[in-house]
């Protein structure tokens, strides 16, 4: 069997790895507020988000070509790339879930990509930083996705505040335990809107992964299977096998949970109640939709749903918000590109003898 086939299989097992684990790490994007104003058990909710992230995953594969081949060029690059690419961004993703810390699985991937690839043209020509590379790595594609890590969790901290607002002004002549009951009602449709927007928008980001390693196989042994990309986002084509398997290995990771992060975001950055949970989860996904349907921009929901909820207690109270959890969360958003680039840089050093490419 040819070694690049076993590569491609390799690649292909890693993202569907990738996509599970991104799965129970974000589990908490979803639910943990649900769960921590007590209107689902976790068990519930768990299952409930499951089944939303399955069918999110089929709204749509704008991200998905964003990530195949809006990043790197999927013909330019080989296997190895790719497969450090997943390994880097799965490495990153394990460590802030056993610390309970809610990173971005989003950017540790985007982060892979780049720090693989610079890794891998440094070895092949010696000029990671010339035009060697930025011939290889997309730069508006890098830059769409700085740009949304920079601007949807300042959206999620403007639409939760906001939206807490408006709520307040709604509901300021109602009594508050009517206040409560609607609002436990109303949050099993924004958990469950959160949940969908969570799918459509991070299960497409290991469609593109397998879909660039498709590119990147097919590329060097074209055949009358091979898979026909353009290149760049628009002309991008995910095959539906890929999309069925992403979509069955993100609700599986949803299912199986992620209780760290669930305990921060329900609990430990503000105490919340259902109105405050339906503000939170309605602006973070109104804030994802408009970035995975009009700008096919892969964001990060933990940056989104934690701004949010910052956002739902500073229009409280500064003090509201416990401000030095939410500093962890913001230095761990800071370091995930770089680190995830130097844990791919690393894998592929490591990989490079053995695999070759």
């Amino acid at each position: 069997m040819d070694s690049t086939f076993v590569l491609l299989v390799s690649v292909i097992v890693l993202s569907v790895i990738f996509d599970y684990v991104n799965g129970f790490h974000d589990t908490a994007n979803a639910i943990a507020t649900v769960v921590s104003t007590n209107v689902l058990t976790p068990r519930t909710a768990i299952f409930l988000a499951a089944i939303c992230n399955f069918g999110g995953a089929f709204a749509g594969t704008g991200v998905a070509a964003m990530i195949g081949g809006g990043i790197a060029d999927p013909t330019s690059i080989t296997q190895t790339v790719v497969l450090c690419a997943v390994g880097g961004a799965i490495i990153w993703n394990l460590i802030t879930w056993y610390f309970g810390i809610p990173s971005s699985s989003s950017h540790a991937l985007v982060g892979g990509i780049v720090g693989a690839a610079l890794c891998y043209r440094m070895c092949q020509f010696g000029d990671p930083f010339g035009t060697t590379l930025w011939g290889l790595v997309n730069t508006e594609g890098v830059l769409l996705v700085v740009t949304a890590l920079i601007l949807s969790p300042l959206f999620g901290l403007a639409g939760g505040f906001v939206m807490m607002i408006l709520l307040l002004w709604m509901v300021r002549r109602s009594a508050p335990s009517s206040v409560n009951r609607l609002f436990r009602r109303l949050q099993l449709i924004s958990a469950s809107s959160m949940a969908f927007s969570h799918g459509s928008n991070d299960a497409q980001k290991a469609m593109g992964i397998i879909t660039m390693a498709l590119v990147s196989y097919y590329a060097q042994h074209p055949g009358p299977s091979s898979v026909v990309i353009a290149q760049g986002p628009k002309g991008m084509v995910i095959p539906l096998w890929v999309i069925l398997t992403c979509a069955t290995a993100m609700a599986l990771g949803t299912a199986a949970g992620g209780w760290r992060i669930i305990k921060t975001m329900g609990q430990k950055i503000i105490k919340l109640k259902p109105i405050h949970g339906f503000a939170a989860e309605t602006a973070g996904a109104m804030v994802i939709q408009v970035a995975t349907h009009a700008f096919h921009a892969p964001v990060s929901t933990t940056h989104v749903i934690s701004s949010s909820i910052m956002g739902v207690g500073a229009s409280q109270r500064a003090s509201a918000v416990r401000w030095g959890i939410a500093g962890h969360i913001f230095i761990a958003w800071i370091l995930t590109l770089p680190v995830s680039a130097l844990m791919a840089s690393l894998l592929y050093c490591a990989l490079r003898p053995l695999l070759g490419g």
